[in-house]
């Protein structure tokens, strides 16, 4: 009997929990529903208040009850949003000026933040000041606040500028203890996406590649600095900091007012005082007590159901995969039939911009996505190609569709290779006793074997499949750019370029943002005027997103605010988000033909969401590392 009541009370539990889960959500999904069907207010005279908790993205990862019940939710602002706002807000009468809040801001790719940078010029060209402030900058959010009027900082912080660069996870060592075998199968000299399970260490053609890159990125970032800020001297700064620390008694705040870094300290009430000195005072105010609007409020206000003539823009962002995969992730199927879907819902469009953002992928998905495209082209849409902080191998491939290619300076561009990789266990699974046997009818039955190892067949035909790929790329891009084969092998090799680098090349037609693109396309269509453009993308339900808010205010983890803490964070989230990589190659993928490239983790746009995939997969493998290794 005790073990009956036990089991029922069991019942009675998990029925109870569900009964609050289901009350949850639907006073949850209730709550949002009213609170978007109440419209937004734009105060007379207020600030646009730009608080950039998180990363710059280009498409923000979807996010599911599941993970926003859970706290798994990414902390992604849109570059699309922050431009369009600003622009708005630079011919509103109702804005007198933008404050920038970048306590929260984790980083954004330096081809977005000139994105952003640029129309916070065209904000101040309209007569309008910027403000920015934060406990602490380093490079995204110090290049960011550059655009300001002025920049203010906590008296307890500071800025740190440490240039693009830093270490990456190898994990050959921890394989070899696994005994875990990579099968790896490449075309490209340059190709280093699968190093880290073949070494401890970057190969030297690898690093020369890296260092070039870095040193063009850590260029292009200086002439942004140097266009915003002419004034201050941020090499003498880097440089000179310790001593600067020594005249100041260690205070880094007082040493970044000093180097002209910032424009003034102020903790956070005196900077809400100056705030409501200029735009006025609101009690009721989330972020202080100076009157203002929030990015989403305002969007939501001054949302345009337009018609007329447009540009419609393919968002292809994140790892490049098969099939079916939520925003974040460039599904080719999801890709393929949104696109389909808006152009036989809407003759308005009359042009498309492919926006990529991405470090590459699937072979095989980026071709159903450049097919796709082509197919529009020849229903006589022209083509245009707008690259943001990444767009590179299987992100390049996609890119090949377009007639004109527009990316900025320090867009990571290239990486035109080919590889694919496959894990086998046969060393590990003897070693626990475990042994493989069987008949084969072909030298191909059972292959490829992860449990007895790869044979000799098939490690040829993987060899020259990859080759083949490699040969079609090389193809691809030749016809498009309009470069002999020769040529684009010479530059291509799995060699990451920088923008600056990829426009001599030929790579790249323009520099210029998603805006110049749009206008470009615009043209080649014989639009003329202000252009509508259309997203064109997996749609977000609203009750989906409604949860997505409610887990992002509810659970999310608040930014360091400590410069040196801010900076291992940033650290930690890029590391991570190339770590991701891993997961795809225990899952097998790498077996198909793979264009990917790992550099744009590393200096591209962060992923939080990638970060918090890969946190648990890596801290697993350590801990078999270690296991295995007693």
């Amino acid at each position: 009997m005790k073990t009956l009541g036990l089991v029922w009370r069991i019942i009675v539990g998990i029925k109870d929990f569900l009964v609050l889960a289901l009350l949850a959500v639907f006073f949850i999904g209730f709550s949002a529903l009213l609170s978007s069907a109440k419209p937004a207010h734009v105060p007379d005279g207020a600030a646009l208040v730009l608080a950039i908790d998180g990363a710059i993205v280009d498409q923000a990862t979807e996010t599911s009850v599941l993970d926003a019940a859970s706290g798994n939710v990414a902390s992604e602002i849109q570059v699309r949003d922050l431009v369009r706002a600003i622009d708005t807000a630079a011919e509103d009468d109702r804005i007198k000026a933008i404050v920038l809040e970048l306590d929260g801001f984790m980083g954004g790719g330096q081809a977005n933040l000139t994105s952003v940078g640029d129309a916070l010029a065209r904000f101040r060209k309209a007569g309008k000041p910027v403000h920015a402030w934060a406990t602490a900058y380093t490079d995204d959010s110090w290049l960011l606040a550059a655009g300001a009027n002025r920049i203010w900082l906590n008296p307890l912080g500071g800025v740190i500028i440490t240039g693009p660069g830093g270490s990456r996870l190898y994990f050959a060592r921890a394989l070899e203890k696994l005994q875990i075998d990579v099968n790896v199968f490449r075309v490209g000299t340059y190709k280093s996406f699968v190093e880290p399970y073949t070494r401890a260490s970057a190969s030297p053609e690898a690093r020369a590649a890296d260092q070039a890159l870095a040193g063009s990125l850590w260029a292009s970032w200086l002439a942004d600095a140097r266009r915003l800020r002419p004034k201050v001297d941020v090499t003498a700064y880097i440089n000179q900091l310790p001593q600067r620390l020594g005249r100041f008694g260690g205070n880094i705040a007082r040493a970044s007012l000093d180097a002209g870094m910032v424009d003034a300290l102020a903790d956070r009430d005196a900077f809400d005082h100056a705030m409501i000195e200029l735009v006025g005072e609101d009690e009721r105010a989330d972020w202080g007590h100076f009157a203002g609007v929030s990015l989403t409020d305002y969007l939501s206000a001054t949302r345009s159901s337009g018609r007329g003539d447009a540009v419609g823009v393919v968002y292809v962002t994140g790892n490049i995969v098969d099939g079916e995969a939520p925003r974040g992730t460039a599904g080719s199927a999801t890709i393929r039939a949104a696109l389909e879907e808006a152009l036989a819902r809407n003759d308005d469009i009359k042009a498309l911009v492919v926006r990529v953002d991405s470090g590459g992928g699937s072979v095989t998905a980026s071709e159903e996505i450049r097919t796709a495209l082509l197919a529009a082209k020849a229903d006589g849409l022209p083509i245009v190609a707008s690259f943001g902080s990444a767009a590179a191998s299987g992100g390049y491939w996609v890119g090949t569709a377009a007639d004109q290619i527009f990316a900025q300076p320090s867009t990571i561009t290239g990486s035109i290779g080919v590889f694919a990789i496959l894990p086998s266990f046969p060393r590990a699974l003897n070693a626990i006793g475990i042994n493989a046997d069987g008949v084969k009818t072909t030298p191909y039955s059972g292959e490829p074997d992860v449990v007895a190892g790869l044979s000799p067949q098939v490690r040829t035909v993987l060899q020259m499949g990859v080759e083949d790929t490699y040969r079609r790329f090389l193809g691809l891009v030749s016809a498009a750019r309009k470069l002999p084969v020769a040529d684009v092998d010479r530059i291509a090799q799995g060699r990451v370029w920088a923008g600056t680098e990829a426009k001599s090349l030929k790579l790249i037609d323009n520099f210029g943002g998603l805006d110049a693109a749009v206008a470009a396309a615009a043209a080649k269509a014989g639009l003329k005027g202000d252009v509508r453009v259309i997203d064109i993308e997996r749609p977000i339900p609203a009750w989906q997103q409604a949860f997505a808010d409610f887990g992002r205010s509810e659970t999310e983890e608040p930014a360091a605010r400590d410069p040196w803490a801010r900076l291992v964070q940033a650290s930690r989230l890029r590391l991570l988000s190339a770590a991701q990589d891993l997961g795809w190659l225990a899952g097998g993928k790498g077996a198909t033909m793979q264009a990917l490239c790992i550099e744009c983790s590393m200096a591209g746009s962060p992923r939080p969401a990638a970060a918090r995939e890969a946190e648990g997969f890596v801290a697993r493998l350590i801990q078999s590392s270690s296991v295995s290794g007693r």
